[in-house]
């Protein structure tokens, strides 16, 4: 048995985790706690943020359609600052509103260089971009969209064009804090490929439904929500690139 403590506003918490060379699934060990990226690791984290008062908040926007506007503006090579950018700078601009603004406005405004800190940027794939934005802000304004699950508003999202599985889950995920799915992608493949709980030779492009099969299956052995793992485990692994490329390098995989 390990035992793992966290302090909070000068109070002790504290929680029995199964021994280090148990098995969580088959063939994979909890490991440490102390050692990251293992699933005792990562079941510690999420209960150690639990007892923070301020909850994990995932949602982007406050309407469907903002929500729909700042996933895809990110993601698919754009830089997390550079699509937060681009969604408020569309925001400000009422790309949102009750009136869907026409593919070559969204264009327009995508074009005009985005202030981050001292410095101008321009967002990528304006174009592309502003194409399928406007498709989905079109079918979210028509509405019939199902919110009952997680799982029901990502089939109907992978429907729009421009829309796959990891943006589609992530605004599924976001806006309705949903636990039936799992947003994948180079930072939880690597965190899966050191703890061994995904299948060796998957990719998100050809087996996401596999993974996400995985990734669920590891979340209810350690008893935690998938979406607070899949935060956390993304936010981590995104902060510490040469340590995890390291650890990648000590166990002979490559940096997928």
């Amino acid at each position: 048995m390990q035992k793992g403590i966290v302090f909070v506003d000068s109070k002790a918490y504290s929680r029995d985790f199964p021994d280090a060379t148990s098995e969580v699934l088959p063939g994979v060990s909890w490991g440490l706690i102390e050692a990251f990226p293992t699933p005792a690791y990562w079941a510690y984290q999420v209960w150690a943020n639990e007892q923070e008062a301020a909850p994990l908040n995932f949602k982007l926007g406050t309407t469907l359609a903002e929500e729909v506007g700042a996933c895809l503006l990110g993601g698919h090579g754009i830089p997390a600052n550079v699509g937060l950018a681009a969604f408020g700078h569309l925001k400000n601009l009422g790309a949102f509103d009750a009136h869907v603004p026409s593919e070559e406005q969204l264009q327009e405004w995508l074009s005009i260089p985005l202030k981050i800190g001292c410095r101008s940027v321009r967002y990528r794939f304006a174009k592309q971009k502003a194409r399928y934005l406007h498709s989905a802000l079109a079918a979210v304004a028509l509405g019939g969209f199902p919110l009952h699950s997680g799982l029901a508003l990502r089939n109907w999202l992978l429907k729009l064009p421009g829309i796959g599985y990891k943006t589609a889950s992530w605004i599924a995920r976001n806006w309705l804090d949903a636990d039936d799915i799992a947003i994948l992608d180079i930072h939880i493949l690597r965190a899966g490929a050191l703890a061994g709980f995904f299948s060796s030779g998957l990719t998100v492009e050809r087996h996401y439904l596999r993974l996400e099969a995985e990734f669920l299956a590891l979340s209810k052995a350690i008893n935690v929500r998938p979406s607070k793992l899949d935060a956390l485990i993304w936010y981590q692994m995104m902060s510490a690139p040469s340590v995890v490329h390291g650890l990648l390098n000590q166990v002979g995989l490559k940096a997928v």
